[in-house]
């Protein structure tokens, strides 16, 4: 499998693991269930987006508290700790699960504190142990787990070694210019 790392809004979705400290194994993981519950497509998307909002209302017995963004939050007790955790109204506007930067946090800080099913990133995925198997608990039970763990497998292979070094050297460059000082 070839993995693009400029799909769609997946520099974003670094950016917000990056900011979180996730290890490059946790990050392939956060990014394969990304790709996964976007359709593949690597941006944010409404639960069913084919279809109406008529036939989600009809459907969904959590309507309005559908599936939204990188990670399909879904029921209003979710929108209400998303909205809590990461300072965007969800419930006033349940919409707004699908603006890319809330999309982002939510589906990293989901995953890194088990908002969606009390299973958390670091139960499977840490520095002594990689199970995307099994990590596919965190957001829906085994539904799809070797798919996504082979989502995962690819996009740990398609990352840096060594995320943190790369950007503490961009760091260090940027404020080189900013400063004037070599680094």
């Amino acid at each position: 499998m070839q993995i693009d790392l400029s799909l769609g809004e997946t520099r974003r979705i670094l950016a917000a693991c990056r900011r979180a400290g996730l290890l490059r194994a946790q990050t392939a993981y956060v990014l394969g269930t990304a790709y996964w519950e976007t359709n593949r497509t690597m941006l944010p998307v409404e639960e069913a987006y084919w279809l109406s909002d008529a036939w989600r209302e009809k459907n969904l017995r959590y309507y309005p508290w559908h599936g939204r963004g990188f990670v399909q939050l879904t029921w209003k007790a979710n929108y209400q700790k998303a909205s809590a955790k990461i300072g965007v109204d969800l419930i006033g506007d349940p919409s707004r699960a699908m603006e890319p930067d809330a999309a982002a946090q939510i589906l990293v800080h989901g995953m890194i504190g088990g908002w969606f099913t009390g299973k958390k990133l670091a139960d499977y995925i840490d520095g002594a142990r990689v199970d995307f198997v099994g990590a596919r608990a965190i957001v829906n039970g085994k539904d799809k787990a070797a798919e996504i763990a082979a989502i995962a497998t690819a996009y740990l292979a398609a990352l840096p070694e060594d995320q943190g070094s790369i950007w503490l050297r961009i760091f260090k460059a940027f404020w080189g210019i900013i400063t004037g000082k070599k680094q």
